[in-house]
């Protein structure tokens, strides 16, 4: 076995600098492979030929395929039809909407991507609590758990198909779509009965701010607290904000407050346009902060208005709740960067964030995972807004665009595509892909859409890490540290090697993500497995399983980001629960690996 080697050297370098540009955050990740790609071909770890094989490879065509097949589920209705109908089947109970939600979740990941498909549950998840006694946190943890335990029950997701391409590198027999069902079917039934038994009474038990039994629009704003926040003013006579519109008296830069609506003769205009010219006697309602001596410098005073009775909606005007989708264009980005006002026709009344409400200076506020927004608006806007992709509304409204005739088609053309892929009448990628192209042709979405569907940046970013692996295989960086495994835990025997794999994976996954672990341990548990003579196949599942076990912090996976804003977790919620759930499902992964694959 040879030792360390200049080449060795370099490309466990690179991947130490990638992997701290990842936990730093310091570059965006797709920009992160990217780099890491050039690195690798500059440095000549890589030949010309596989520096940009990434981007042609199965395993990239087959996620493509998926982001599509998962847009053309979602417009056909199917799966928001699925999620409703087992939402309704178990009612306001608790302890059956815990498993019926984690069984649905895990279902839909089987195959659709796993943020979607907590996605395509969520506004029906947080209607349900809105319409009973249940608290957002008791059931949204549940839901982002159970997609993740989807995922282990299933070839086509991101981490499984990267571990997958690994062994078709490595010129050995690959995974079918359901080779890991054996294995990850245990884990569901297991991981759903910790939560049922054990995890719901570790679940926070509280909604953002004391949610309401039903979120009517009064109820939202004091759910955010804005019935206390918003301060009504009387313009003064001679006041400078008079004679101005709200744009040019800028009130947000002089006062830092929000103009929520106008009070003018007894009528209440809701929300106030930009271009409004506020008069003198008008009643303005704000949000955000100003002390008494700035109001009285601008010719402004508080006051009661009798003519408001609180409300902030209207027949025409509406109150919703949004979240940032997981790789939404506007994280880190200000509401005035983004130009949210004129781009929506909405104004964003607060921001919830780690457990309090902002309401001041909103348009300065950079948003971040986990917020969950309040804003106001024209309803026919609101209805455009959904139909964004960087934002999820969270109600049960119809969403746009859903063509319930081609629900069934759409399923039809899904489970023809697997079954196929199933019983390896056409490789994966190529089923996948067929499938996309048939949702395509058979009008379930239009090419646009599906041009939409696809994350690019996760593409980007896949890609960009493949040939990483290859530096890993071909320079022997991976044989090394395989074999460094062997000389320890595999005098212990191929089940502690296989679990020891999984623990590094699991690990390593809580500060690099999926992508990352999968693409270094799956050349390492490969040549590991061949220097002890195991499957090289077991030791591969060991890994994507362990790709799959983001439940101890929310940041390593974007779907529990997702949930934290309208379950009002914190940190600490993902580790008290988190931390028995993987130790549950490495038990489960200890004995059932061992018994599937014959280690």
């Amino acid at each position: 076995m040879q030792g360390m080697t200049p080449q060795i050297i370099i490309v466990l370098g690179i991947m130490l600098v990638a992997s701290v540009m990842l936990v730093t955050e310091l570059v965006r990740s797709d920009v992160v492979a990217l780099l890491t790609l050039s690195a690798l071909g500059l440095s000549g770890l890589v030949g010309p030929q596989d520096v940009f094989a990434g981007f042609s490879r199965p395993a990239v065509i087959t996620i493509m395929s998926v982001f599509i097949i998962t847009a053309g589920l979602e417009r056909s209705g199917a799966t928001r039809f699925i999620g409703h109908r087992l939402l309704n089947l178990a009612g306001p109970h608790e302890g059956r909407l815990i498993p019926l939600i984690m069984l649905a979740g895990a279902a839909l990941s089987l195959v659709m991507n796993n943020i979607a498909a907590g996605a395509v549950l969520l506004p029906a998840i947080v209607g349900v609590t809105r319409q009973t006694e249940l608290k957002p946190s008791k059931l949204l943890m549940p839901l982002a758990f159970a997609t993740m335990l989807g995922g282990m029950a299933t070839l086509l997701t991101t981490s499984n198909i990267l571990v997958n391409n690994a062994l078709r590198e490595a010129g050995l027999q690959t995974f079918s779509v359901f080779d890991f069902f054996p294995v990850g079917l245990p884990l569901v039934l297991a991981g759903t009965l910790y939560m049922l038994l054990v995890g719901s009474k570790l679940l926070p038990d509280h909604a953002p701010a004391g949610a309401p039994r039903v979120a009517t629009a009064r109820e939202l704003s004091e759910l955010y607290g804005l019935q206390q926040a918003i301060s009504q003013l009387y313009v003064c006579g001679g006041s400078v904000m008079a004679g101005q519109t709200i744009s040019a008296a800028s009130w947000s830069e002089k006062l830092g407050l929000s103009i929520f609506g106008v009070s003018r003769g007894g009528k209440i205009l809701l929300p106030p346009e930009k271009n409004l010219v506020i008069l003198e006697g008008d009643i303005v309602l704000a949000g955000g902060e100003a002390s008494s001596s700035a109001l009285e410098a601008c010719g402004l005073i508080r006051t009661v208005d009798p003519a408001w009775k609180g409300d902030l909606a209207s027949d025409e005007v509406g109150l919703i709740e949004l979240i940032l989708s997981p790789r939404s264009d506007f994280i880190n980005q200000t509401l005035k960067q983004i130009n949210f006002r004129d781009k929506y026709g909405l104004s964003v009344l607060s921001i919830w964030r780690k457990g309090a409400a902002m309401r001041a200076a909103l348009g300065d506020v950079a948003l971040q995972w986990g917020d969950a927004l309040l804003a106001q608006g024209p309803r026919d806007k609101i209805k455009i807004l959904r139909a964004d992709p960087n934002v999820l509304v969270l109600d049960e409204d119809d969403a746009p665009d859903v063509q319930p005739r081609k629900a069934p088609l759409a399923v039809a053309i899904v489970l023809l595509a697997l079954a196929l892929a199933t019983a390896n009448i056409f490789p994966v990628a190529e089923a996948a892909f067929a499938a996309a192209l048939a949702l395509v042709l058979t009008g379930c979405l239009t090419m646009d859409d599906a041009y939409r569907a696809i994350e690019w940046r996760a593409i980007f970013l896949i890609a960009g890490f493949i040939p990483l692996g290859i530096a890993l295989e071909h320079s022997g960086a991976a044989a090394l540290i395989g074999h460094t495994l062997v000389g320890t835990l595999g005098q212990l025997g191929p089940v502690v090697m296989a679990g020891g794999l999984f623990l590094a994976t699991t690990l390593v996954l809580q500060v690099v993500g999926n992508v990352g672990s999968a693409v270094i341990f799956a050349p390492i548990a490969i040549n590991a497995a061949q220097q002890m003579g195991a499957d090289p196949r077991a030791f591969a599942m060991a890994v994507a399983l362990g790709t799959s076990m983001a439940f101890l912090i929310p940041t390593a996976h974007p779907v529990n980001v997702m949930m934290m804003g309208p379950g009002g977790y914190t940190v600490k919620d993902f580790v008290r629960v988190g931390w028995g759930m993987t130790v549950v499902l490495f038990i489960v992964v200890m004995i059932a690996l061992p018994i599937v694959w014959h280690l």
